[in-house]
């Protein structure tokens, strides 16, 4: 079985889980043809990454030269076909806000995609989002290329479904995946009634052997960790204001913001303007392993997000046994259980964040270690990368013999 992935920005440094992906199917049999319409602008510092890089083939890199020549041979192949997907562009550049100018380059990258895809033998291609890199791949299938399906991750595709065209994707797709119950919930409004038995629900996969050596819970003064991109939907201003109050409760409370973003100049200033430095401290992005180190060094993640799909530093931060405190938004709810394995708040409440972060240093610690396991118990049931990319397998099977 050989597969395409049709993604947009790739490898990137929030986006681990794509790469362990598709090093997960190739594990166990499947051929993976990368193809990303661009680098990532961010420096790469996990080598994992690096190598990613190396492997993957850039549409755009090809030169615009390049791009009007696949376009070009289309209509002399297949002149109707060549109309029908044109005329589909149209329709997804009324739809969205990017213009028709957008839309004709993605249908001369879809041109060139489908070319490579026949090139190289692919039998179905697969893209991560439901924004560009899916349009690539449906309008690669409109000019007869192989199948295509995507996996939504949310919230962007939640924020756009009409100016993303999402039910046009998800209606001429093979099948649509979804990383939650939630996800599926919210596919199921654009998609038609007819279509819905191939939305399905396929976790992000956690692989236990990177997880196998744990490090106790650690004892000494509260150190939190928060990983993700410096942007607004993280919620990351919240927790430094929430960290401002927090301070004068518990002074030796620590927290480490891992990630990086357009947010970054805003949230240094915030914790200037607070006197937070000693306090917080900004990591930039870090390689795998120095991220599993500082979840090592911390008693729980906090992850203060307005909008998610389901978060994988959620899902790691389980799978390192440590609690979570996280808002009770989108499928975050279905992993983590108050009381249990962590908490849940509501999103963008400074009060209740703070407060919760009172709760947590006043649990005992072996009750926090006990919660830690119980969420690493609970992740590894529902969230096992063999279990996982079985069914993603099964999938792409059902969908290349029809």
């Amino acid at each position: 079985m050989k597969i395409a992935y049709v993604l947009n920005t790739y490898p990137q440094p929030s986006h681990s889980f794509i790469r362990r992906e598709l090093q997960a199917l190739e594990h166990e049999g499947v051929e993976v043809l990368r193809l990303a319409m661009r680098p990532s602008a961010a420096a790469l510092v996990d080598p994992k990454d690096q190598a990613e890089a190396a492997r993957t083939g850039y549409v755009l890199r090809v030169g615009a030269g390049r791009l009007l020549a696949a376009l070009a041979r289309e209509p002399a192949a297949a002149p109707g076909r060549f109309a029908q997907t044109l005329r589909l562009a149209a329709i997804l550049a009324r739809a969205s806000d990017k213009g028709l100018l957008r839309h004709l380059i993605y249908l001369g990258e879809a041109a060139y995609v489908k070319q490579r895809c026949a090139a190289e033998g692919v039998q179905h291609m697969h893209a991560h989002f439901g924004t560009n890199a899916a349009a690539v791949a449906m309008l690669a299938h409109a000019l007869g290329g192989p199948g295509y399906s995507f996996t939504v991750h949310g919230p962007e595709e939640f924020d756009a479904p009409h100016t993303l065209s999402l039910g046009e994707k998800i209606n001429r797709a093979a099948f649509t995946v979804a990383v939650s119950s939630f996800g599926k919930s919210q596919l199921s409004r654009w998609a038609a009634f007819g279509k819905w038995d191939r939305l399905k629900v396929v976790h992000c996969g956690i692989e236990p052997k990177r997880f196998a050596d744990l490090a106790p819970l650690p004892q000494g003064p509260l150190r939190l960790v928060a990983i993700g991109r410096f942007v607004e939907q993280k919620g990351q201003m919240v927790l430094v204001k929430a960290m401002a109050r927090l301070v004068r409760d518990i002074p030796d409370l620590h927290l480490s913001l891992i990630g990086d973003g357009d947010m970054r100049p805003a949230l240094e200033a915030a914790i200037a303007a607070h006197g937070l430095q000693d306090s917080i401290t900004l990591t930039g992005w870090l390689a795998e392993d120095q991220v599993q180190a500082e979840l090592a060094s911390s008693h729980a993640l906090v992850m203060p997000s307005f909008a998610e799909g389901l978060p994988m530093v959620v899902m790691e931060a389980m799978a390192a046994a440590r609690p979570v405190i996280a808002t009770y938004i989108a499928g975050t709810p279905e992993l983590v259980l108050p009381g249990q394995t962590g908490w849940l708040l509501p999103a963008g409440d400074e009060d209740a964040l703070a407060q919760t972060v009172i709760t947590l240093a006043q649990t005992p610690h072996s009750q926090l270690t006990a919660m830690g396991q119980a969420g690493r118990r609970r992740v590894l049931e529902r969230h096992d990368s063999a279990a996982e990319i079985a069914k993603l397998i099964a999938h792409f099977r059902k969908a290349i013999t029809g």
